[in-house]
C-alpha cells in the first residue's frame, strides 16, 4: 500500500472512542497547516537571503521575522530558534542595507 504524504495520510484508526477519532482527524489537518506555514516561511528566509535590493530586503525581512514569531508562539518551532535566525537575518539585512 504506497501512502501519499502531500495528500491527508490514510492510516487505521485503532482509537475505540469517537473523540479519539475526531482528535486524529484534527491532529492530521492541524500537522498539515502547521508544515505549510513552516514550509513558507523557510522559503521566505531562502528569497531574503538571495536578495540584494536595499527596498526588497527591509520589506522581507518584516514579513519574515512576523512570521517566525507567530512559528514560535504557536510552537511550531522553538522561540530561542526564532530569535536566532531573526538576529542572523537582522545582521544580513543591516548588512546589504549599509
Amino acid at each position: 500500500m504506497q501512502f501519499n504524504f502531500t495528500e491527508k495520510r490514510i492510516f487505521l484508526k485503532m482509537a475505540n472512542h469517537k473523540s479519539a477519532l475526531k482528535r486524529i482527524r484534527a491532529n492530521e489537518s492541524k500537522r498539515l497547516r502547521n508544515r505549510y506555514q513552516h514550509k513558507s516561511t523557510r522559503t521566505l528566509i531562502k528569497k531574503l537571503r538571495l536578495t540584494t535590493d536595499k527596498a526588497i530586503v527591509s520589506d522581507l525581512f518584516k514579513q519574515v521575522s512576523s512570521a517566525l514569531d507567530k512559528l514560535a508562539k504557536k510552537n511550531i518551532i522553538h522561540k530561542n530558534k526564532a530569535a536566532n535566525q531573526k538576529s542572523k537575518l537582522a545582521k544580513l539585512a543591516n548588512k546589504i542595507a549599509a
